[in-house]
């Protein structure tokens, strides 16, 4: 039987093939899959092409199942039915030839505008932006007072719809194809396009930008069925529709005010922004790029625009700077439309922030990159701290703004603002009594025995902080006060230090008020002093609650990186209440005669393992030794992985004194990775020393520091890389030893023994940064290495057991494990290749 067509660009290799037909399935049956491919398999077009083809023809069943399902009268002629059927069709194929009659008319306009903007004529539909010397009213204090407030007028949002200007037939039919959205409960119909879709997520902008550049190599039938007089070329019923494709991102990405993205820095755009559209801003300090009622047609023109072609977050900054309108809020119209959206992990792991953006995950695609770090991601979003110092100023902040705003403020206003300072009060006693020991654990209830703070729902305060906007009008009067009045006619808003990361500080106490109302089973509060301040933090420690929602609205979940190995990590801290996953792992492009790898378990002295408490200056020595046997076989660069700054740190002082940089440097160029310099700079230092120098290079790294992940040591920059010991975290903090203890009630409760569920996840931790730093090295079919695992820990059979697929292949289990004996091994492979 022939392979399945997923439309990929170029031949398809066969792990890509069967990586593709494994993805199809796992989203076709709708289950929860993890995949493994290594960099250089062609990851990326391996997931478009099979998610789209998939899409596109799902489309094309539901298409004919719902049009097979068209209602008819049981007595009426089959030509009858036929016709009904027909005008449905019709009617349906008129919706989606409309929409691409537009998007089509965009891309030809935009060949215009191209070549208007040659000629230096003016574009079309340009926004006038105010200028800096507009003339405006001067704004006094009432800006900062908050708005009444009752609790009882909580959650009352509503809205009404516009009605369907189809059939009733024709409206069932699209709503089960997810063209529109259904009728809602109160009888309001929202007619905007709804379009099944991929969600498409990864951890950075940068890495978002390569994807959407592989996707313009892709060309995709048609998501309707052709009509028996559609041809292709060469008379095949094959038409090729453009991919509707949106990218989304932050303020600081798409924000197109130069007023406001010169403040650089992400907190500092986000408070602007919201200032800028405040009721109290007059009409003329408005940020002028906002969507209003007024340019309705910007809107949708740039729908239009967003969706005419597949773009990157900048080519989306680029059309609302061209067109005027706010890229960051215009493209939430295009949602709905599109077929795959891109966006980073905060927006799609956050709920709050897909509520604001309007994106429902019910029924799509969920596909999630580099997501051997999701568990971090989600665990690093929900946890969050406060400084007893920032606990200080916030409640001063409250306390001037009071006794400024007190007799106006009313209702559930003075009420709720009270409260906010009396549990504040409460933290801060708590921290007051504590003992001289550095740190420790702590229960919620220990931070809420303050006078009155029984009598506070904190669920309604947080709300009613986040619903008033309370940190930003104390800060923004704050900040007010704090600065000379501005010119007469000038508009005051709270100014920013570019340099300043930092958000308010009433902003971080409603963070953390949130932690205190999630179930004492998911996270642990620790407290710790250093010599500035004591801090309070709160640690998730049961990131599968949190991500249980998105798994179980969409329709499939599809996590995807180069190194997911060991994968029962993700089954036991994600997935704990899904019976079975789909889990998937390829080979490499790379020929086996491309790849050595050994383990030094042994040198002269005996055994070698670098664990914790074997680190000392004979170690140090020993490590050195059975570098300078492997480094002159080794051509190019020679890079060298150990544990942790700390143990880098007390090498390079061994070494020094005892001679050993002096000799190493004898053969190649010796560069260290430090914590306080520019990795930049070290990392090119080092490339040029290989790429200009005769001898090569050595570059000192440490796993899981700046130089093991995100950087690519190809060819010559890494013909062999050295893993000494293995990264274990430190096990003895309370945040990890809270982990260990959670992970094994976890397993007891399931019947397992104690400890050992515990052991695996460190395990697995260490593995994976193992496996990401050695996936450093091969990075396209081409390329070829050694890799040198340092510790005789390496022999065992468990943990070989959770190295990739494609290092397993290549570790015969017979080599030779002595430092003279992988020296010599080496040695031959180096021969080999220069020959």
């Amino acid at each position: 039987m022939a392979p399945k067509d997923f439309h990929h660009p170029y031949h398809p290799y066969d792990i890509q093939q069967q990586f593709m037909e494994a993805m199809y399935a796992c989203i076709e049956e709708s289950k929860v899959g993890i995949f493994e491919s290594p960099t250089g398999t062609g990851k990326s077009l391996s997931l478009i092409c099979s998610s789209l083809t998939w899409l596109r023809e799902h489309k094309r069943r539901t298409f004919d199942e719902a049009l097979a399902a068209v209602e008819v009268d049981d007595d009426e002629p089959d030509w009858m039915a036929e016709h009904a059927r027909g005008a449905r069709r019709r009617e349906m194929r008129q919706m989606r030839d409309d929409l691409e009659a537009r998007l089509q008319a965009v891309r030809e306009r935009e060949q215009k505008v191209k070549a208007r903007h040659s000629n230096d004529k003016p574009l079309a539909k340009k926004r006038r932006v105010a200028k800096d010397e507009a003339p405006g009213s001067e704004v006094d204090d009432e800006q900062y007072v908050l708005d009444d407030y009752e609790s009882g007028n909580e959650g009352t949002e509503s809205g009404p719809g516009r009605q369907s200007d189809y059939s009733p037939e024709t409206t069932k039919l699209m709503e089960r194809l997810g063209m529109i959205h259904a009728k809602r409960s109160d009888g309001a119909t929202e007619e905007e396009v709804d379009e099944m879709k991929i969600f498409f997520c990864s951890r950075t902008h940068s890495q978002l930008s390569q994807f959407v550049g592989e996707l313009h190599r892709v060309r995709l039938p048609s998501g309707l069925p052709p009509e028996p007089n559609d041809s292709g070329p060469g008379g095949a019923n094959v038409m090729v529709e453009p991919l509707k494709q949106l990218s989304l991102g932050s303020r600081k990405n798409l924000c197109i005010n130069p007023k406001v993205t010169r403040l650089g820095n992400q907190t500092a755009i986000n408070e602007r922004c919201v200032e800028l559209q405040q009721s109290s801003t007059t009409a003329e300090h408005k940020c002028p790029f906002l969507p209003n009622k007024e340019n309705e047609d910007l809107v949708l023109d740039f729908r239009d625009h967003a969706l005419a072609k597949v773009r990157d977050i900048e080519d989306l900054a680029e059309v609302g700077t061209r067109l005027g309108i706010c890229p960051y809020y215009a493209s939430r119209p295009a949602i709905g439309p599109a077929e795959m959206v891109t966006l980073p992990y905060p927006l799609l792991l956050q709920k709050s922030a897909r509520d604001a953006l309007g994106i429902s995950l019910k029924g799509n695609v969920i596909v999630i990159d580099e997501a051997h770090n999701l568990m971090n991601a989600i665990e690093g979003i929900y946890s969050t701290q406060v400084t007893e110092l920032q606990l200080k100023l916030a409640r001063e902040s409250l306390i001037v703004y009071l006794q400024k705003f007190r007799n106006r403020l009313k209702g559930g206003n003075r009420v709720y603002v009270t409260q906010v300072v009396r549990v504040i009060d409460s933290i801060l006693l708590f921290l007051s009594s504590l003992d001289g020991s550095p740190g420790g654990t702590l229960e919620p209830s220990q931070l809420l025995q303050g006078k009155g703070v029984d009598q506070v729902n904190l669920s309604k305060l947080v709300r009613y902080i986040s619903d008033s906007k309370l940190a930003r009008k104390v800060e923004g009067y704050i900040s007010s006060v704090s600065q000379p009045p501005p010119p007469k006619g000038k508009l005051k808003l709270i100014e920013y230090d570019e340099k300043t990361t930092d958000v308010p500080n009433l902003m971080h106490v409603q963070n953390f008020l949130t932690t205190l109302m999630s179930p004492s089973s998911e996270g642990r509060f620790f407290w710790a002093k250093d010599h500035e301040t004591t801090t309070i933090r709160y640690m998730l420690l049961d990131p599968s609650e949190h991500f249980r929602e998105i798994v179980q609205d969409a329709r499939a979940v599809i996590m995807a990186g180069g190194t997911m190995s060991p994968m029962e990590d993700y089954k036991q801290q994600l997935f704990p209440y899904l019976a079975s996953l789909v889990t998937f792992s390829c080979g490499h492009l790379v020929p086996p005669a491309n790849l050595l790898v050994r383990t030094i378990a042994a040198d002269a002295e005996g055994a070698v393992e670098f664990s914790f408490k074997s680190r000392n200056t004979s170690s140090y020595i020993r490590i050195g030794k059975a570098l300078l046997a492997l480094a002159p076989h080794v051509r190019a660069g020679l890079v060298v992985f150990l544990p942790s700054y700390g143990f880098l740190e007390q090498v390079a002082e061994c070494w020094r004194s005892q001679g050993i940089v002096a000799d190493l440097q004898k053969s190649k160029s010796v560069f260290w990775d430090s914590r306080g310099e520019s990795s930049e700079s070290t990392f090119k230092a080092y490339s040029e020393a290989i790429t200009i120098g005769k001898g090569g290079a050595i570059l000192l790294s440490v796993i899981g520091g700046k130089l093991s992940e995100g950087i690519n040591f190809s060819d010559d920059l890494g013909r062999c890389v050295v893993m000494v010991g293995l990264p274990f975290p430190n096990l003895e903090t309370p945040e990890w030893r809270a982990k260990m203890q959670y992970i094994d009630s976890k397993a007891v409760a399931r019947g397992e023994s104690k400890g050992k569920a515990s052991r695996e996840h460190a395990e697995n931790v260490c593995l994976r940064s193992v496996n990401q730093a050695i996936g450093r090295v091969i990075r396209h079919k081409g390329d070829w290495a050694s890799i040198i695992l340092m510790d005789s820990r390496y022999t065992q059979q468990r943990i070989r057991a959770k190295l990739p697929g494609w290092i397993k292949e290549s570790f015969p289990s017979d080599s030779p494990t002595s430092v003279k004996g992988v020296a010599g091994d080496v040695q031959d492979f180096f021969r080999r290749r220069g020959e």
